[in-house]
């Protein structure tokens, strides 16, 4: 078959298809996954390294493991892309394909929030998640504060996350009665595709305390003074900022022109670009999904899905429906789950499933079985 596809990233979208296409053609297709990255991380685990529930090297897992006929994977820097001509440059080499797909994920900008950087603490990063870790076991006092700078930004449910964990960290340690909490970000609600989970967490949220201010952005934070400024000019005090910064598509693409507003713009229901053979998956696309890996996953599995119906002579397969899983920690050992569906009927949808234990094994059972589907272990 003599086919070359080229995959940039090597997050759900870029594993999940990388892996599809292996799978089905083996060595027919020459296949190139390429990250800058050494290792893979779930999204879900940074709170666990944040909060000191696993180490660093516990979550990672090597992309050196990934040993499929027909998928290499590349650890190397992408430093320009054609779309046109379907072809991209990285640090080491060049390469040209006949299928281009995009899956480079959001960068953070911290720089765009003035203060951020030097009065706030960054935690959707590994690295920042890292370096929390030193920090939030040492916190006996004061107002912490969980601040989302803009929108769109990753796993919407993630700072709510935040929220209810830190409270269980300061309960265990005896000092939530010495601390307060405040979440405040730009959406009106905490999950507004659905009003039932935004429900449950703003209920979660007054029984333990924290208060939620939404429908505001962080304008920029004052370190001197400790305090973010929120978009309407009203002042939250702080003594530590947990922050997620500003979204935005990686600057080679930017620089590539496939962008617009930002992001790189797909057709919903095929992924495809403007470029001809060229697609973009997961959080660098504006496709009308949250940025989070489980949508990521099921767009990438549309392409593959495309392209082996294609190559095979098959029927195209129907239109990517943009449904997906998220999985919310309640704090108290449980986990909460709501069934999200933004393209396939006339309105977007979310039904909540209500925390319980039996949600924390099937949350697990989620992370395990894309591990061993894309790393064989």
């Amino acid at each position: 078959m003599s086919k070359r596809v080229v995959i940039l990233g090597a997050g759900f979208g870029g594993l999940e298809l990388g892996t599809m296409l292996a799978r089905t053609f083996g060595e027919e297709v020459d296949v190139t996954l390429i990250d800058r990255s050494d290792s893979f991380v779930f999204g879900f685990s940074k709170l666990d390294v944040m909060f000191c529930r696993a180490s660093i090297e516990a979550v990672q897992i090597p992309y050196a493991g990934i040993d499929r006929p027909g998928l290499a994977f590349r650890r190397e820097t992408v430093t320009a892309i054609d779309p046109w001509a379907r072809r991209v440059e990285t640090d080491r080499a060049s390469y040209e394909a006949d299928v281009l797909v995009v899956a480079l994920g959001a960068d953070y900008d911290v720089a765009a929030t003035p203060g951020l950087a030097e009065g706030g603490n960054e935690f959707y990063s590994v690295e920042g998640a890292r370096r929390l870790s030193g920090i939030v076991p040492e916190v006996e006092s004061g107002r912490i504060v969980v601040g989302v700078v803009d929108a769109p930004f990753k796993c919407p449910p993630a700072p709510s996350e935040c929220a209810l964990l830190m409270h269980d960290e300061l309960v265990a340690r005896g000092v939530r009665d010495a601390c307060e909490i405040v979440l405040a970000m730009p959406l009106g609600t905490p999950v507004p595709p659905s009003p039932e989970t935004s429900a449950a967490l703003l209920e979660a949220f007054a029984q333990r305390g924290i208060e939620f201010v939404g429908g505001q952005r962080i304008a920029s934070i004052e370190p001197g003074r400790k305090v973010a400024v929120l978009d309407d000019g009203g002042e939250l005090d702080f003594d530590l900022f947990l922050g997620v910064p500003k979204h935005r598509a990686p600057d080679v693409v930017v620089e590539s022109g496939m962008a617009e507003d930002g992001y790189v713009p797909v057709e919903s229901a095929t992924l495809e670009t403007r470029f001809p053979g060229v697609y973009a998956v997961g959080d660098v696309a504006t496709a009308g999904v949250p940025k989070a890996g489980v949508f990521a996953e099921g767009a990438a599995r549309v392409v593959g899905e495309r392209l082996i119906a294609e190559w095979t002579g098959k029927d195209a397969p129907p239109p990517y429906d943009g449904r997906g899983s998220c999985y919310i920690e309640f704090g108290a050992d449980e986990v909460a789950r709501v069934d999200i569906d933004f393209l396939s009927g006339p309105e977007r949808t979310g039904v909540f499933n209500a925390p319980s234990a039996a949600l924390v094994a099937e949350k697990g059972e989620f992370g395990s079985s894309r591990r061993a589907r894309w790393f064989g272990r």
